[in-house]
């Protein structure tokens, strides 16, 4: 069954699973980042994993009235050694998710994707973001987080990547579509030729488990009525589920429109390396980081 809202994500991490899963965040005394993964504690979706000053994290679990058993706790001062400790614990099997929490996401990244002690598989790292507008439906934009300017190749690995975590969702075969400005294909519009590439790649079975469409403009996208109204025939057309922003800027931006101004709740984390890594910025909310550690609990 198709989860479509954070609370039937939230519930099937509850009661889907036998073993708790635990989340390492780098940079540990950052007050957003440990109330979000307090507060998964408490509702049974992950154990913490707490690296950085040790002295910083007492202090901030005092004032949170809480504790968390001391082994639990690594003491790593400086930020870039915290984050390659955290990189650490996965990779020794002590974590299943790892977090951004108070360090320089180019520290944090560059320790994640080191060939030699990181959690690379070999594959293209991308951004999964996932939205619950208000009297909608789950949607997931990507990649507005980590590729910037992706090349067919890794809009391909793009789609890949996400349409495994809708699988891991309920998702059978998620509706993909791939976006433009416009429904056709205009060789001066270097987007729309890739959109129609993927489309081919999709039906030849070169892209799996979905069905990829475009290009397509974002209203056809989402609303069954405009299509029909510009006469845009398409399964994915009013029931897109991933919407494949052309590069980063505009990725990032309909997220952040979505968040602002649609009064989104939003979870993200980057998928393609050996765990779910949560990336949030630096303005995101406890709530979007807890809703992130949710999104990533469910996807391991």
């Amino acid at each position: 069954m198709a989860l479509k809202s954070f609370y039937d994500i939230m519930f099937q991490v509850q009661a889907g699973s036998k073993k708790r899963r635990r989340v390492v965040i780098a940079g540990a005394a950052d007050e957003q980042s440990m109330l979000a993964a307090l507060e998964a504690r408490v509702r049974g979706v992950t154990d913490p994993v707490l690296v950085g000053s040790r002295k910083q994290i007492l202090k901030l679990l005092k004032e949170f009235h809480t504790s968390v058993p001391e082994e639990d706790i690594i003491d790593v001062k400086d930020p870039v050694p915290a984050c390659e400790a955290a990189v650490a614990c996965v990779r020794e099997g002590r974590a299943d998710v790892l977090m951004k929490g108070m360090v320089e996401t180019k520290d944090f990244l560059k320790a994640a994707v080191s060939e030699e002690k990181g959690l690379s598989r070999g594959k293209l790292m991308s951004h999964v973001a996932l939205f619950e507008i208000p009297g909608k439906k789950l949607i997931s934009v990507v990649d507005g987080g980590m590729v910037c300017y992706p090349t067919l190749k890794e809009k391909k690995e793009i789609i890949v990547n996400t349409v495994e975590v809708f699988h891991k969702l309920g998702y059978r075969r998620p509706k993909v579509a791939v976006l433009a400005c416009v429904e056709f294909v205009n060789s001066g519009m270097p987007e729309t030729v890739d959109a129609e590439k993927l489309k081919e790649m999709n039906r030849k079975g070169q892209i799996k488990g979905c069905i990829v469409d475009g290009p397509i403009s974002y209203d056809c996208a989402v609303s069954r009525e405009i299509a029909d109204l510009k006469e845009y025939d398409s399964p994915v057309a009013g029931h897109a589920d991933i919407l494949v922003a052309p590069d980063i800027h505009t990725g990032n931006i309909m997220g952040k429109i979505y968040t602002c101004d649609c009064h989104a709740r939003m979870a993200g984390f980057v998928t393609g390396a050996k765990c779910p890594i949560v990336l949030t910025s630096r303005g995101s909310s406890a709530e979007e980081k807890y809703l992130s550690i949710v999104l990533s609990a469910a996807a391991v």
